[in-house]
Parts: C-alpha cells; sequence; structure tokens
C-alpha cells in the first residue's frame, strides 16, 4: 500500500506564535539535531489570524510557514477552527454551545462551537477559504489537520432545530418515528416534529448524562450529534479540496472515544491521525488495541498525531515515562501501523492549563535533559530506517467487531447490571490475541467478513439491518462466529426483538436464552467444562436451552446448576460459539483456542513468547516487531536467528535477550 508521506514524519504540534523570534532560531537548531522533521502549526490562532469581524493578519503565519519550509520541514497545517475568538461570542452569542444541564455558554474552553450554528459555518468557512487560498500550493505542506480532536454536545435552539430535520429525512413519518422510539411508553406520543425535544436534563435525558428515559431518541442524537460535527469536518475539507485536489486531510481522533461513529467518519478522511495518552497503569494491549482500531477504521496505515515524550498534565496521576519507555511505545505504535510519530508539545508552554505537559524542549529551554536525548535518540534511529516500513500492511485472519451504535446503546440500556461497559468487553477479547501474538483487525458492522477465518462479536446488543444476513452467511461459508451474552437483543431502535434472546442470532447459536441473571459484584458463579475445568463467572449468566448447539460448559451453582454456559453450535460449514457469561481470561482463552485451532488460526510465529511480536507486511519484506514489556529480561524466539536487527544493524544470535523496554524490528524476505 502505498503511503501518503516520504518518510516517516517525526515532529508534533509546534506554537512559535507563543514565542519570541530568537527562541525560534533556537527551536530550528535543537529540532535539528534532534532529526526532527515535521511540525503541526496553528491549531488554536483563529484570535490571532482574525483578531475582528473585518480583519485578517497572516504576517506572522507567512513567516512560521516560511521559516518550516526552509528548513525543510512537512507542515501539518491546522485550520484552528476548533477554538473561537472572543469577539465571535460577544457579537453572535448564539454561537455558543447549550450543555447538557440547558446551559447556554460564555466565551472560554475550547471545542466551544454550535456544530449546527450557520454564525459559526460561515466565518469557519471564510477562514478556511483564507488559509487554502494563501497554502494550499506550498508543497512543504504535507497535510491539513482540520479543527482538533472533535468532541462534546450542544443542546442548544440549533440543534433543537436541525435535530428536527434529520428526523425527518430518517423517519419520514411521525406515525414511524413514533414506533421506532416506542412512544407510547409513558404517553410520549407526539403528533408533530415540533413536539420533538432534545434529550438532556430537560428532557428525557436523566441526572447522570449517562442514561435516558427513551434509548431509542438518545441514541439518534448521538448519531445526529457525530454526523453535525462531520459535516463541520467535511465542510472545511472540501474548500481545501478545492484548492488542492491531492490535498491530505485528517483531523485528530481520540481512541475509544465515546461520542464520534469512527467508522463512518474515516470513511470521510484521507488518512486517520489519532492522538494516544495511555495512563500510567494503562495495560500495552490496551493501548495495541486502540492502535488497531484506529488502524481497523480504514484498514490502513495511520498517524500518530500526539503522543507527550514525557508526561502528561491533565491525568490523576501524571508519571514520568520510564528511560526507553517512549521509545518503546512509538515502536509499538510503528508496529500497530503508524507511519508518522508526533509529539505534543515541541516546546512547553509558559502559562495555560498545558504548561505541566511534556514537550521535546522543557521549561529549562535547552537540549540537555534526559528528555531531549531519547526523542533524539529515536529521530536517529527512524532516520537510519528510511521508508521501510512506510505503507507496509497488518495483515489478520480474525477480527474483532466494534461498533458505535453498539456502544451507545448498551451503556444506555437501564439494567440489567450498571457494569456492562462496551470497551471493556472488546478488550478482554482482544487481550488474547494479544497475549498470544495473534494478529487481528478491528472491524465494523459492515465489514468484508469473508476476509476472515474467525469473527469475534462480543455484547453484540444491537443487530442493525443486514447483519443477521452477513454473520449468517459468513458462518455458513466456513466462518468461525463467537458471540457473547447481551448479544442479538434490540434493532437499530433499541426496541427487543421479540421471540427469545438472542434474537435474529438465535437459529446461528442454536440456542435460547430463557432469563438473564445479574450478579452483583460480591456474587459469582461457576462453569465447567466437559474436560473438568472450572472457571469462575461474574456479573451476567445467561439462562439457556440448546436448540441444536452443543454444550460445552454448564454452570456449577444456583438454581440452573447444570445447564449450558457455553455452547457451540455447527452451522453450515462453519459454526457459532456461544459464551453466555463473563468469564476471567482463563475461561474466555479457553473458548478462543478451541475457535482458533478450529479455524486454522495461528500466531505470528510458532513459537510462545512473553514478547509482543507483531508483523507489517511491505511488497518484499516483512517486518517483525519484537518488543519487551515485561518486568524482566526474555530470550530473543530462536526463529530470528541470523537475521538483522533494522535499528542497531547487528545480526540475532542463539541466545540474545532483550530487556524491559527493548525494541528489535526484524526483516525477513518473502
Amino acid at each position: 500500500m502505498e503511503s501518503k508521506f516520504k518518510r516517516i514524519l517525526y515532529g508534533g504540534d509546534y506554537n512559535p506564535n507563543q514565542w519570541s523570534r530568537e527562541i525560534w532560531e533556537k527551536d530550528m537548531e535543537y529540532f535539528k539535531d534532534a532529526r526532527i522533521n515535521s511540525a503541526t502549526i496553528n491549531v488554536f490562532s483563529w484570535a490571532k489570524l482574525q483578531p475582528s469581524e473585518e480583519e485578517y493578519n497572516f504576517a506572522e503565519l507567512d513567516d512560521i510557514v516560511d521559516m518550516l519550509s526552509k528548513e525543510g520541514y512537512d507542515i501539518v497545517l491546522a485550520t484552528s477552527t476548533a477554538s473561537m475568538p472572543a469577539w465571535l461570542f460577544r457579537k453572535y452569542p448564539e454561537v455558543a454551545r447549550t450543555d447538557y444541564q440547558g446551559r447556554h455558554h460564555k466565551f472560554g474552553q475550547r471545542h466551544n462551537a454550535c456544530p449546527n450554528s450557520a454564525i459559526y459555518q460561515k466565518y469557519a468557512k471564510a477562514l478556511v477559504e483564507q488559509l487554502a487560498g494563501r497554502y494550499a500550493q506550498n508543497e512543504h505542506v504535507t497535510c491539513w489537520h482540520i479543527n482538533n480532536e472533535y468532541g462534546g454536545e450542544c443542546y442548544c435552539e440549533n440543534c433543537e432545530k436541525a435535530f428536527r430535520v434529520w428526523l425527518k429525512k430518517k423517519y419520514q413519518s411521525i406515525s414511524a418515528l413514533n414506533r421506532a422510539w416506542n412512544l407510547e411508553f409513558w404517553g410520549h406520543t407526539v403528533y408533530d416534529w415540533d413536539e420533538i425535544v432534545l434529550p438532556n436534563l430537560l428532557g428525557d435525558g436523566m441526572e447522570n448524562g449517562i442514561s435516558t428515559s427513551f434509548a431509542g431518541l438518545s441514541i439518534d442524537y448521538r448519531r445526529f450529534m457525530s454526523d453535525s460535527l462531520l459535516g463541520n469536518y467535511k465542510m472545511e475539507r472540501d474548500i481545501i479540496r478545492a484548492y488542492d485536489k491531492d490535498a491530505t486531510i485528517t483531523t485528530n481522533l481520540m481512541g475509544t472515544y465515546k461520542w464520534l461513529d469512527y467508522f463512518k467518519w474515516a470513511k470521510e478522511m484521507d488518512i486517520v491521525s489519532w492522538d494516544n495518552y495511555p495512563g500510567y497503569n494503562t495495560p500495552w494491549s490496551y493501548t495495541a488495541m486502540r492502535h488497531d482500531l484506529m488502524r481497523g477504521l480504514k484498514d490502513a496505515p495511520f498517524m500518530l498525531m500526539e503522543q507527550t515524550p514525557s508526561q502528561q498534565n491533565w491525568q490523576p496521576y501524571n508519571s514520568l515515562k520510564k528511560p526507553g519507555q517512549m521509545r518503546a511505545q512509538s515502536y509499538q505504535t510503528i508496529a500497530h501501523g503508524a507511519d508518522t510519530i508526533q509529539f505534543f508539545q515541541l516546546r512547553r508552554s509558559v502559562g495555560g492549563c498545558e504548561k505541566f505537559h511534556g514537550a521535546v524542549i522543557a521549561h529549562v529551554g535547552t537540549n540537555d535533559t534526559r528528555v531531549f536525548r531519547e526523542v533524539k535518540q529515536l529521530g536517529e534511529e527512524l532516520e537510519r530506517l528510511g521508508t521501510a516500513t512506510l505503507g507496509s500492511v497488518n495483515e489478520a485472519q480474525a477480527g474483532i467487531l466494534f461498533d458505535w451504535d453498539n456502544y451507545w446503546a448498551l451503556e444506555y440500556t437501564s439494567g440489567p447490571t450498571k457494569d456492562l461497559t462496551y470497551v471493556n468487553q472488546i478488550y478482554q477479547y482482544y487481550n488474547f490475541f494479544y497475549e498470544k501474538n495473534i494478529a487481528v483487525n478491528m472491524i465494523p458492522f459492515d465489514a468484508d467478513f469473508s476476509k476472515y477465518k474467525v469473527v469475534v462479536a462480543p455484547v453484540l446488543y444491537m443487530v442493525k439491518e443486514g447483519m443477521q444476513e452477513a454473520l449468517t452467511e459468513f458462518v455458513k461459508n466456513g466462518g468461525i462466529l463467537i458471540t457473547t451474552f447481551m448479544s442479538g437483543i434490540v434493532d437499530q431502535s433499541d426496541n427487543v426483538y421479540l421471540g427469545g434472546y438472542p434474537g435474529p442470532l438465535r437459529e446461528l447459536a442454536g440456542v435460547w436464552v430463557e432469563e438473564i441473571d445479574a450478579l452483583a459484584p460480591e456474587q459469582t458463579n461457576t462453569i465447567t467444562f466437559h474436560d473438568g475445568t472450572k472457571i469462575p463467572c461474574s456479573m451476567l449468566c445467561d439462562l439457556m436451552h440448546v436448540e441444536g448447539a452443543r454444550c460445552l460448559a454448564e454452570y456449577s451453582t444456583d438454581f440452573y446448576a447444570g445447564t449450558p454456559a457455553i455452547t457451540k453450535n455447527q452451522f453450515g460449514k462453519g459454526s457459532t460459539y456461544y459464551i453466555g457469561t463473563n468469564m476471567n481470561s482463563d475461561g474466555i482463552a479457553k473458548v478462543l483456542e478451541m475457535a482458533m485451532a478450529e479455524a486454522g488460526v495461528a500466531s505470528v510465529i510458532d513459537e510462545a513468547t512473553e514478547l509482543e511480536i507483531t508483523c507489517r507486511k511491505a511488497d518484499t519484506c516483512a517486518y517483525y516487531f519484537v518488543m519487551n514489556f515485561k518486568e524482566k529480561e526474555l530470550a530473543v524466539p530462536s526463529c530470528f536467528v541470523g537475521y538483522t536487527d533494522a535499528i542497531t544493524g547487528e545480526n540475532i544470535k542463539s541466545g540474545d535477550t532483550m530487556a524491559k523496554f527493548d525494541v528489535k524490528i526484524i526483516p525477513v524476505a518473502y
């Protein structure tokens, strides 16, 4: 696959407008020393570019672009529309957002624009026209960065009116809307589009902001708000495209961020970019999952738009990255599909709420720091690596289904337990593949399932139109499907499929779920596999009957002891595994190992190891990334003996070991 870039972009957010010009010169010297070759600029500069409604001033930005161009940088040019200037609020207060509690905001914060404000759209569009007309033909502008970390929500009158229009287009008639939202419940039937009220705290939203009286309404509002913000992105993208039809255009996403349907967004982006900020105790496997999700959005290499070189400032505990950790984290990112490594930020801010957020150049203002030396080391290594991995792909025979509609719907559900969260369930299954070094893709509900031998669909609560047919065809033709409790429950409007759970998946799974028992945190059950293995289970237990499926494990206690907990159903040439309860990692591994063996899906290498090993494939060569994230030295697998580490140029010998945070990139020709 051809990369969007001619080299690995190595750099990050740079705000020279916050500093004197003497410091700009010193920065250029330091950045060159660190092998930094790109800069993301102009992210929050609207107020400086447009000090009043009638006036633009690009003098300083011109100087910044000229300086970076002369130094040969790849410029990632942002559009500055993520934070509006004060004069826009003062003159047009309707541009501000109204929050979930119904409070209309004033000037402040960021992500502060109502996405359905015609005034905001007018002035954002005008600004982008100015930027694109001025800089689109600069060959050093390698990528356009629209807005910044889109997110948040608005519940103002602009949005209410626009939501009604969106609903008319979707449902066509008020009677269809009443049926979809089941508004007979609580006597909420509406007879006119203007009677529809937004689902915030003043309407059918509940106190905590994550619950609702009518999930169909609230899920539709999530879809609408995601579409509204996406409309803003497309507006800016189309302006830039008019000035440069070949421009690479993106916006930075945020991993498993809940409130935007990233699979839908990715269809409108030239390349996915995202900001990776794990906590001090975030498992490496969880970070890997989020990388794989970002790669899976377009099934293509992505940009790492932001990470910190040292520490963050906005988490509860902002620990320093230990020596070697940033480097290892960066290589893990490349291993999972990144073609760039970019930092927030290149120079630490002197004030504001992010003044303690890490940077390549700290407040001391020199290159004589541990962090700078590590940034420089990585820069030198990436420079030597060159273009070898650019555009190479991560192939997999297994896919995990991730769906934002399910994310929203499952967590809006009132019952059967408050402890069930979507991403955590996905992660439990992803972690199996990570620990076994089995390549896996994160895939959307409308993916081409025929590309995979195995599809894992945990808590597939909402089965939307076309999903049943696609999954049935997949299994019938020899695929292996693994699904779980709380699957096949509702349609796209959150109305229950009548006739027994798991609804449209019932024939495929070969089971009927009669009841769902919710266990409190202090309660557990046990399941017993037919080989005698006992596994604890918790949270939810399906009480089910087999309808053609074979029982693999049964509950051991409570009044449903002896009834099926795990089943397998042969269907056509394939089979469906149904996991009816929440198991620990040993239980999940036991079932998935059966499924992988049946499907013929194996690890990226034949040897068992605690190292993380990930593979990216280019036209003539496979690049194996071998990384140690454990607290102990680990042996390099013997299959790599005799090959050369692309980072050091040294041959791998029998008995070689790797300490924590050590990384090797091993090319293996086809």
